[in-house]
């Protein structure tokens, strides 16, 4: 008989069953939930008409906007990268609609799938310049972004002679585009905007492929460690090229809003957007170094902006404070998100 006492079994810890608790701490969305709460009750307490059916629609409107291109920028940051140009990418879009359908005499529909050619292009662009330079995607982004801005004005003024669109509000097929971009519904009392629907669906199919499917790992993979990544196998350029093309496609649908909500476009519009796509990102919990973050946090990021955006008008506060708020979110969103991510780590 040995004298050697038998090791115990060591469970496996993939068998480990994790606490309810456990599992809500490693959410990367906690973090900014808090925050919305927090947001909620406080334009709640200080704006009265704050909580009217009719301020609800307002601020699901304010935030989906913002949510359309909040969603892929997000999944973009998980992939470790930045869009600089997802502001004026978004003006782009809406010009090359109005200016092809009015220059060609075509159906507006026409237009838009230009545009929706073109602003895929756009992303693909970068994608491609990303993996093939291997500079930082903060500089091909940046460059893409001067360089639509030169284009938007440029090409706006030599073809309308002015620094807008010319109206398409006449033309064929205007009313069902309006329809699918632009349209209002009314649910009892209260007005919703279609962009909510439109937001609510990226956002869905955004989280069904990050947590579904086998992109979604692979997103999570290269944002982490891309050289890692692709020692295992993971088609890393090919995921931050799919990236790209995500933010571009939300772009065009934006861009397609911004036209057949106004009938006209402004070439100037956009800039900073994209500052704003990425805060919305931040607070929900995305980390700039990438591998870690959610879409649904980036829904939730988007609508803390569009209660402190429409809660400081239903205040009637000076709306330049927005900015000051807009800032204060972000840092206390970021120390939040942290501090839950360390506890989550701790517990784990």
């Amino acid at each position: 008989m040995s004298g050697s006492t038998a090791a115990p079994d060591r469970l496996d810890e993939r068998l480990v069953r994790t606490s309810p608790l456990r599992k809500l701490l490693g959410r990367p969305e906690l973090g900014s939930v808090v925050g919305a709460a927090a947001v909620f009750l406080f334009f709640a307490i200080v704006a009265d008409s704050f909580l009217q059916a009719s301020s609800f629609g307002t601020v699901l409107y304010a935030a989906s906007v913002l949510g359309i291109m909040a969603a892929p920028v997000a999944l973009l940051m998980i992939g470790g990268e930045f869009d600089l140009s997802a502001g004026v990418m978004v003006t782009s879009s809406a010009l090359i609609s109005s200016m092809f359908s009015y220059q060609m005499t075509a159906n507006v529909w026409v237009g838009v799938l230009v545009s929706l050619l073109v602003t895929l292009a756009i992303g693909a662009f970068n994608g491609f310049m990303l993996t093939r330079t291997k500079l930082p995607s903060f500089i091909i982004t940046l460059g893409t972004f001067l360089m639509l801005t030169g284009l938007n004005l440029g090409f706006t003024k030599l073809i309308s002679g002015t620094v807008s669109t010319k109206a398409i509000g006449d033309m064929e097929g205007f009313d069902s585009a309006h329809a699918l971009f632009a349209s209002t519904l009314t649910v009892g009392s209260v007005e919703f905007k279609v962009t909510i629907l439109w937001w609510i669906a990226l956002v869905a199919i955004a989280t069904w492929i990050l947590l579904r499917t086998r992109f979604g790992n692979w997103i999570f993979a290269v944002g982490g460690e891309a050289d890692a990544a692709r020692a295992v196998g993971v088609p890393v350029i090919r995921t931050k090229i799919g990236l790209y093309l995500g933010v571009a496609f939300a772009a065009w649908i934006s861009g397609q809003h911004l036209l057949f909500s106004y009938d006209v476009v402004q070439s100037g519009e956009g800039v900073g957007n994209e500052l704003t796509y990425i805060i919305a990102a931040v607070i929900g919990g995305c980390l700039i170094t990438g591998g870690y973050g959610s879409a649904i946090g980036s829904a939730v990021g988007a609508f803390i902006f569009g209660m402190t955006s429409k809660g400081i008008v239903y205040a009637e506060w000076n709306p330049d404070w927005f900015k000051f708020f807009l800032g204060a979110m972000l840092l206390l969103a970021t120390l939040l998100n942290a501090w839950v991510r360390k506890r989550a780590e701790a517990t784990s």
